[in-house]
């Protein structure tokens, strides 16, 4: 059975946002746990892909694979996101509060009475152009992208400089309201960011003049981006903390890299492998020779023996293209074409008559109408 995708496990889009992640996590643990599913196996494997799943994407690391190379770019490689979705990164507290809304004790656990604070900024995504040797081997490229960036007059705070913003009365500056409400399962805690002051805990009244109180503004950034050897047309990079800004003072958001590959007008590629035509003469094919063959490593000689049929394939070790995060390469299959002769002199045809009358063969000519008369025969 196909292994489903991460994020349709989910529900999530691939542009999620961990805190995205982790609301579509604690909610299908909430419906799928054991607990809430006494002696129902199917909810019990599903709890435990949903958890999986989480795992792999709440990493940015694994993700990053995950997203490149889907299931085989984390197979095998001891990556499981942040290890445990509850104890690895909030604590215990998490555990109450995916659950119960709450901490054991009636009050605020972990991460449940903490401030929201300023919220992540959006991803971003960008096309880059690559050549095929740079994809094959790997480059580094220079990229400009015009993107939100913190506002340096104001340090990204976004109140004018010399003022500070104040605590919205709101929401207390928590910066999120909560709603309780009881179920079969105890209390469960609603929470929604604050309309007042936009979910970052504070209002400010004087605005700084150049973002206007955003705490950010828009220009061309341009730095270098690492192209690992091996991807492929169509792969994404996933370039963390490189997207837009987020808003008074939010972490940046990730920018996505969409690779598009110009096609070699001497490779055809299979996965890790190098497809190459080698045309040969008929009389080089019957004979053997030794031909110079292009690689992706320059120029390597190749023996064609004596006798090679057309739809021979010559293969080549470790001539292919680089396994992405891991060792070895493909291999370059040199694909054989026997070429016929066309557009004989009086002598070249004399002597290929020759040599099929040594070798016993009879040849007719193409337009003799003793030949025409048995194709209509046996096509009748």
């Amino acid at each position: 059975m196909a292994e489903r995708d991460f994020y349709e496990l989910l529900g999530v889009g691939r542009n999620a946002s961990q805190d995205e992640l982790k609301r579509a996590y604690r909610r299908l643990a909430r419906q799928l746990h054991p607990d809430a599913n006494h002696g129902d196996a199917e909810a019990e494997e599903k709890f435990k892909a949903v958890t999986h799943a989480y795992e792999v994407l709440s990493n940015a690391e694994s993700r990053r694979q995950y997203d490149m190379f889907g299931p085989e770019g984390i197979r095998g490689t001891g990556a499981t996101g942040t290890g445990d979705p509850f104890f690895g990164t909030g604590g215990i507290g998490d555990v109450f509060e995916a659950f119960f809304g709450r901490g054991p004790f009636g009050g605020g656990f972990g991460n449940a009475s903490a401030r929201r604070g300023p919220q992540r900024g959006n991803d971003a995504e960008m096309r880059l152009a690559l050549e095929f040797e740079e994809a094959v081997f790997g480059a580094t490229k220079e990229v400009s992208v015009k993107v939100p960036v913190g506002c340096t007059a104001c340090n990204g705070v976004g109140a004018r400089p010399g003022t500070t913003p104040s605590s919205c009365t709101t929401c207390g500056g928590t910066g999120e309201l909560r709603r309780i409400r009881q179920s079969i399962l105890g209390q469960m805690v609603t929470a929604s960011p604050c309309g007042q002051c936009g979910g970052t805990g504070e209002v400010i009244s004087s605005p700084c003049p150049e973002c206007r109180g955003e705490g950010r503004v828009t220009r061309e950034e341009s730095f270098p981006v690492e192209i690992p050897a091996g991807v492929d047309d169509g792969a994404t990079l996933r370039l963390t903390g490189r997207g837009p800004a987020g808003f008074r003072g939010g972490p940046n958001g990730d920018l996505y890299v969409h690779l598009s590959v110009t096609p070699s007008q001497l490779f055809t590629r299979d996965g890790y492998d190098l497809i190459h035509q080698l045309v040969v003469p008929m009389t080089a094919a019957s004979l053997g020779t030794s031909v110079t063959i292009e690689t992706p490593d320059g120029e390597e000689s190749l023996a064609v023996p004596a006798g090679t049929q057309s739809g021979k394939v010559f293969r080549m070790k470790g001539k292919g293209v680089p396994h992405v995060g891991g060792r070895g390469r493909g291999d370059l299959l040199v694909n054989v074409v026997v070429e016929t002769p066309t557009h004989l002199t009086k002598e070249q045809e004399e002597l290929l008559r020759q040599l099929a009358s040594a070798r016993g063969e009879k040849i007719e000519p193409a337009d003799d109408p003793s030949i025409r008369s048995r194709l209509r025969s046996a096509f009748r």
